[in-house]
C-alpha cells in the first residue's frame, strides 16, 4: 500500500509561499541565515531610530549564531544601543519554576551575556535594565514593558519541530484549543512537550535528560502584536515545518501558523530548508 503523506510535504521550494502573505527568502546556508539576521535586526534598530523612538525587540536564543556578527557590526560603526530593548522570548525553569542560574550551560540569559552583550563595548551595549528575560515570578511584567515602550518594533525567532514560536506549544492531544484562543495566550510558565525536549537534546549529545521539563515564555499575545515578524530556518528537518507553517491549516496544532494571519511577515530559509524532504530510510 502506498504511504500517504500531507500534502504540503509535496510543494516545491517555488510555490511555498504562494497564496500566502508572508515574504519568503532562500539563502545557501547556516552562515548566510546569521548574518541575514544580524543585518535584519540592525536595520530595524537603525528605522526605530530615524522614527524618533528607541527600538523595541523581542529576540531569540535559537537561532543564535546572528548575536556575534551584531555586536561586531556595532562596534565597527560605534553605534549605541543602549537604549534599545531586548526581550527575549524565553528561558528554561527549575523544577520550582525559578531561571535556571545564569552559569547554567543551557541558559539563555547567559548566552545573551557571552555572546552579545559581552562581546559590545561597554558603552555601546543596551544599559542593563533593557536587557529583558520574562521572570516566571512576573509573567505580566513583560506586557507591562512593551505598554510603557509604545510597540515592539519587531519580533525574531526561529520555530521548533512542531511549530512552535518562542515556547509556545502546541496543546496535548486531550487539550481543545482554537487558533484564535491560541493567538491570545500571554507570557506564562508552561511544561515543555517531549518532542522540544528531544530535538533541543540533539545540541547536547543526545542526553535528553539534561533539557529541562519548564519554561517561560513570551505569549503569542505580545508576538503575534509586535509590527514586524522575522523567522528563520536553519536546520534540515525544518524542510517539513516550514511546509506545515506555509501551506498547513492554521492552527493551534502548529503555532507558527499563526503568523499567516499578520500583515508584516518574513521568513528566511536556507537552501536545504527549502528544498523537499528527503522521507526515506537511511
Amino acid at each position: 500500500m502506498t504511504a500517504q503523506f500531507p500534502d504540503y510535504l509535496k510543494i516545491s521550494r517555488d510555490v511555498l509561499a504562494n497564496e500566502t502573505t508572508v515574504k519568503l527568502s532562500i539563502v545557501k546556508d547556516m552562515p548566510d541565515i546569521a548574518q541575514h539576521m544580524a543585518t535584519s535586526m540592525l536595520r530595524v534598530i537603525k528605522a526605530a531610530e530615524q522614527n524618533g523612538h528607541p527600538a523595541t525587540l523581542i529576540v531569540p536564543v535559537g537561532p543564535v549564531d546572528q548575536y556575534p556578527i551584531l555586536a561586531n557590526m556595532l562596534n565597527q560603526s560605534h553605534h549605541s544601543i543602549r537604549d534599545v530593548m531586548l526581550i527575549n522570548m524565553d528561558e528554561y525553569l527549575t523544577d520550582d519554576d525559578q531561571w535556571v542560574d545564569i552559569s547554567h550551560p543551557l541558559s539563555f540569559r547567559g548566552y545573551m551575556n557571552r555572546k552579545f552583550y559581552d562581546l559590545l563595548n561597554p558603552e555601546l551595549a543596551p544599559s542593563p535594565e533593557n536587557r529583558i528575560c520574562p521572570d516566571p515570578n512576573n509573567v505580566g511584567a513583560i506586557q507591562q514593558l512593551i505598554d510603557q515602550r509604545g510597540e515592539v518594533d519587531a519580533c525574531f525567532g526561529g520555530i521548533g519541530i512542531n511549530g512552535h514560536i518562542a515556547f509556545n506549544e502546541p496543546p496535548e492531544p486531550e487539550q481543545i484549543i482554537s487558533a484564535e484562543e491560541f493567538a491570545l495566550l500571554p507570557t506564562r510558565n508552561l511544561n515543555l512537550t517531549r518532542e522540544t525536549r528531544t530535538i533541543n537534546s540533539v545540541t547536547v549529545g543526545g542526553e535528553i535528560s539534561i533539557i529541562p521539563w519548564r519554561a517561560v515564555t513570551i505569549g503569542m499575545k505580545e508576538i503575534l502584536a509586535a509590527k514586524e515578524q522575522h523567522f528563520y530556518c536553519n536546520r534540515l528537518w525544518q524542510s517539513s515545518v516550514v511546509r506545515r507553517v506555509l501551506q498547513g491549516p492554521i492552527t493551534s496544532d502548529c503555532p507558527a501558523s499563526l503568523l499567516r494571519t499578520h500583515t508584516d511577515v518574513s521568513l528566511t530559509v536556507t537552501e536545504y530548508v527549502a528544498d523537499l524532504p528527503d522521507i526515506r530510510l537511511r
